[in-house]
């Protein structure tokens, strides 16, 4: 999730399914409240954001990255959150019998986590009912001396004490959850026909979180760590692709496994660039971005603005748990100056109302924006065309720069938001990202 987050564990093996069925899970985004604006959507997500971008400075997440290889391929449906939100849901269920459950789907990070019966005061409102592990006939205790368990490296070799549970405390950017790590069979698909049952599968099972989960009963992460989903199933790849932002009723889907692919003629690839090998920027999936245009205008950034520092800091990561694009300062205050310029309506502040630095006041309220032309990302070896609707936001008047600078010297990170209408397939097992523009309400 555009988040860095700080895991505590205290002391106190999952069987990984291996078959040739094909997982689908679902991707929507929907409104529950109409009166959310678009800006005000921009100005909540883009301070989901800067909380998120500001944990990962202080490098604050458990992640440890290993090599994928499995023949599972697992799909779910997806879906936008709430209009106030920023991530993208998609649905599984947990447990036998299954209890299905809507879960933020986050490239940005590892541990798979819903929340649990017994919850008190501490635990959000959810609208799927809670899971109890109680209930299930699958549920186990994860031992502590798993090789998925957080708490292994505590342990040092030496036996676990008898009865031992791993319990976690991990701090996102944009919140925190706790509990005791579990085991547990996973359903994905909606449809008969489509259902893959996965035993096994090292989880969180929270009884304590914050309150920032924006209409998820918890989180699915995709990154780059054993704990993932991804690693989990020995996915060598996975793909989705995101509705837009303005699509209330659409829903897209996410393939994890075999069936992940990208096929046709305007297939672009580019290589992931090597992940550092330290927590918690060993999570991530790096790209190497060489270079930003608009139309057939080359702006004048360094082609080594966005490279990875030996040190671990720069660089720039694809998340889908961020919502807003930020670039490194130097490369941000080109892009702006090449929008104002391409742009004759007037200037105004639109900070309040949506957080952006960019804005421009329409002639009215439902005024439609002037044409603009298309920007392309020149990743390495792979040039991404976005046309404005990726990069511009407009709403009750206003129309802005979807973008955001980021601290010359910090991690900047290519956001949800100018991801929607691209098919993206993550190959982790060839080390390198692929896409194509497409109509993901379709797909």
């Amino acid at each position: 999730m555009a988040s860095l987050a700080v895991l505590v564990f205290l002391v106190v093996c999952a069987t990984l399914a291996s078959g040739a069925t094909s997982v689908r899970v679902g991707l929507t985004r929907i409104h529950s409240d109409p009166d959310i604006t678009a800006p005000e959507f921009v100005r909540d997500a883009l301070r989901r954001d800067m909380r998120r971008q500001q944990s990962r400075f202080f490098g604050r997440e458990l992640a440890e990255s290993e090599s994928d290889g499995g023949r599972t391929t697992v799909s779910a449906r997806t879906r936008k959150d709430l209009p106030n939100g920023g991530e993208y849901l998609m649905t599984l269920a947990i447990g036998t019998p299954p209890l299905s459950y809507p879960a933020i789907a986050d490239t940005g990070s590892d541990l798979i986590w819903t929340q649990c019966a017994p919850c008190g005061a501490q635990c959000f409102a959810q609208s799927a009912p809670l899971y109890n592990p109680a209930s299930s006939t699958t549920f186990g205790v994860l031992p502590c001396n798993s090789s998925l368990s957080m708490c292994a490296g505590a342990l040092a070799g030496a036996a676990p004490p008898p009865g031992c549970a791993c319990m976690y405390n991990q701090t996102y950017g944009t919140g925190w959850t706790a509990g005791v790590q579990g085991s547990e069979t996973f359903t994905f698909g909606s449809a008969a026909a489509d259902q893959a049952r996965v035993p096994g599968i090292a989880f969180g099972c929270s009884n304590a979180s914050s309150s920032d989960w924006n209409g998820s009963a918890g989180l699915v992460g995709l990154g780059r760590g054993r704990l993932s989903l991804v690693s989990q199933l020995g996915a060598g790849r996975f793909s989705y692709c995101l509705t837009p932002f303005q699509d209330t009723n659409s829903t897209s889907t996410l393939l994890l496994g075999p069936s992940a692919a990208l096929n046709g003629t305007g297939v672009r690839s580019t290589p992931f660039v090597a992940s550092p090998a330290k927590a918690p920027m060993s999570t991530y999936y790096y790209l190497n971005l060489t270079g930003i245009s608009f139309g057939t205008k080359a702006l004048p950034i360094s082609s080594n603005a966005f490279s990875l520092k030996a040190d671990g800091t720069g660089g720039l990561i694809i998340d889908s748990g961020t919502t807003i694009t930020s670039l490194v300062n130097a490369a941000y205050q080109q892009v702006r100056a090449a929008v104002q310029s391409l742009v004759t309506l007037p200037t105004t502040d639109g900070s309040d109302s949506t957080g952006l630095d960019l804005c421009f006041a329409l002639p009215t309220p439902t005024s439609a924006p002037p044409a603009m032309p298309s920007m392309t990302l020149h990743f390495d070896g792979a040039d991404m065309v976005l046309p404005a609707d990726s990069y511009m936001i407009s709403g009750s008047g206003v129309w802005c720069l979807a973008m955001r600078n980021q601290t010359d010297g910090a991690m900047s990170t290519f956001g949800n938001y100018q991801q929607q209408n691209m098919h993206i397939l993550y190959d982790v097992r060839k080390e390198m990202l692929s896409f194509a523009p497409a109509k993901c309400s379709t797909l």
